[in-house]
């Protein structure tokens, strides 16, 4: 990297709204004036209420939405296009149903032109890397919720990102195997440090992972609060921190500013309903 040059990976979001237009031709905001930066490594989550806008912070740091006003930048540059450097991993699998699960793993090489017997080489490490070694042949339909989580967060991985862009990516999943894959993540995230956006609706999730925690107002979403999570790292399982003193009262200071914002945007959720229902 030459002298001068910003570090790889950092996001910032200066002054950026976004407003979109429904089907039935209604503009509608989905952010406001949103200002925030991930430092270059850093593991960012950002909590909020349902339809604040939380996926539209990732999808305009990956390039695939522009904002409307203001500007996101990744290492130092403006997103004109692709975000180069980044692997999204979204709520829903995204792998494909007709591949195999080494072949879905090596996508990511092959698009990059890698030859496809070192690809295939590349996926099959990442697979022993996340514990389905023996599954190279299955496809996804033969595998559980939690090992088709662990393909994509390899496929994800295997591309080396600097910047790793996470849409409530463990949402579908039980209790224990979405705490053995938080656990999981944090390690791999150990070993290079991309800078991570975590979209998440769990707050314990989110202190757990996190060196920041953002909470976006109800709609239209602006940035409400920021908090830093110091607790040390590498941390332990979410399941034995979660009770320590230090991450109790993390969690009562970010749902203070986070309740209102939920309790708000319910209340605009029943306000039709009632409405619909005091008719004659």
């Amino acid at each position: 990297m030459a002298e001068g040059a910003p570090a790889l990976g950092g996001v910032t979001f200066e002054g950026v709204s976004k407003r979109f237009v429904s089907p039935v031709g209604e503009t509608m905001t989905a952010l406001r004036d949103v200002t925030l930066e991930i430092r270059p490594g850093q593991f960012c989550a950002i909590v909020g209420p349902t339809g604040c806008g939380k996926s539209t912070t990732l999808t305009m740091a990956a390039g695939l939405e522009r904002p409307s006003e203001g500007r996101v930048s990744v290492s130092g540059q403006p997103v004109n296009g692709i975000t180069k450097g980044t692997s999204f991993m979204f709520q829903q699998d995204a792998l494909l149903p007709w591949r195999s699960v080494v072949a879905n793993v090596a996508l990511g090489p092959i698009f990059n032109k890698v030859p496809l017997k070192d690809a295939l080489a590349m996926a099959r490490d990442w697979m022993r890397t996340v514990g389905l070694a023996g599954f190279e042949n299955h496809y996804p339909h033969q595998l559980s919720g939690g090992m088709r989580k662990r393909a994509s967060l390899a496929a994800a991985l295997i591309n080396k990102p600097t910047m790793l862009l996470m849409d409530e990516p463990f949402s579908a999943l039980d209790v224990q195997t979405r705490a053995i894959m938080s656990n999981e993540l944090l390690s791999l995230w150990e070993k290079t440090r991309p800078s991570v956006l975590f979209v998440t609706h769990d707050l314990e999730e989110a202190i757990g992972l996190a060196d920041k925690v953002v909470v976006i107002t109800a709609g239209p979403g602006t940035v409400k609060a920021v908090f830093d999570i110091d607790l040390p790292r590498p941390r332990g399982p979410l399941q034995e921190i979660r009770f320590t003193p230090r991450f109790l009262e993390l969690h009562h200071q970010i749902w203070e500013a986070l309740r209102d914002e939920v309790q708000r945007t319910y209340a605009r959720q029943s306000a039709p309903a009632a409405a619909g229902k005091a008719k004659p």
